[in-house]
């Protein structure tokens, strides 16, 4: 009897790489992001173009070469000999999200940067962690003699006065002064990498919401699902945007499970009328 294999969809796919925190796939998760809008990528192939990168760095080095001088090395070799850096013409582009496009112009935002750029500073054995900076990505790097700050579309090394300078801005939008304000070291720990997948999507949450772009926002919306099953406003924008396109049962089966879960939420009300609406006449 012949064997039947069913090959697993990119969504299924994602979800078996972001099961679980131990050893968690960074740079493959965030390779899969592009699946929605590369249906035929190979992901293996990004990630052995990847490795391909490291080799060539590592050539630079001698074996006992110490982490400052490994550090320096892939600066030169990212930012000055490959040319990596934003793509500040085109910001919201979400090309900048996919990781094949990256590699591809060598071009992108601060946080698909830090993903490659972290990927080849750990293969180089350094201590390279990223951090959830408010409103642009940072990673850090633990060296002998401390830890080094850099923005990963620079590789600028940031001192503790740059960093609460470009802080002040969304500490005083939140009220986060005087007797509120907490200290510099809360916004440098290093994020999770399921967090750093979780604001990738993000990302390109926002992007597709704003051009009301609904059908990319649902495979979005899907991820990160997938990604945090219990963060029930996904759930609510999901079926939200279900409701967009005309997904009648969809939209209810998500607003429901939203309002099943999110006890607590400002929106209840305006959520249930959105339900009642989409339910129609009893």
């Amino acid at each position: 009897m012949p064997l039947s294999l069913s090959v697993p969809s990119s969504l299924e796919y994602f979800a078996s790489l972001v099961q679980s925190d131990d050893h968690f796939p960074l740079l493959e998760a965030a390779a899969c992001l592009a699946h929605d809008e590369y249906p035929d990528l190979d992901v293996q192939q990004l990630l052995g173009d990847v490795d391909q990168l490291l080799a060539r760095v590592r050539r630079r080095l001698p074996a006992d070469a110490p982490a400052l001088q490994r550090l320096r090395a892939l600066n030169q070799f990212f930012f000055a000999d490959l040319g990596f850096g934003g793509n500040v013409n085109n910001y919201y582009d979400p090309e900048n999200s996919y990781l094949n496009a990256v590699l591809r112009t060598r071009r992108g935002i601060p946080i698909s940067l830090a993903v490659l750029w972290m990927e080849l500073a750990q293969g180089l054995g350094l201590h390279a962690r990223g951090i959830a900076f408010p409103g642009h990505f940072m990673v850090k790097v633990l060296l002998p003699k401390g830890q080094v700050v850099l923005d990963p579309v620079t590789g600028q090394s940031l001192s503790r006065e740059e960093l609460a300078e470009r802080l002040e801005p969304y500490k005083r939008q939140r009220g986060l002064v005087d007797d509120y304000d907490v200290p510099l070291g809360l916004y440098l720990q290093a994020a999770m990498p399921r967090d750093i997948i979780a604001r990738m999507l993000r990302n390109l949450k926002e992007i597709h919401r704003s051009q009301q772009d609904w059908q990319r926002l649902l495979a979005v919306q899907d991820r990160l699902i997938v990604l945090l099953p219990h963060a029930w406003g996904e759930w609510r924008d999901r079926g939200l945007a279900h409701a967009e396109r005309g997904n009648t049962e969809r939209a209810v089966a998500d607003l429901e499970t939203y309002l099943a879960h999110a006890e607590d939420g400002l929106d209840i009300d305006l959520i249930a009328d959105r339900l009642s609406a989409l339910r129609g006449p009893l």
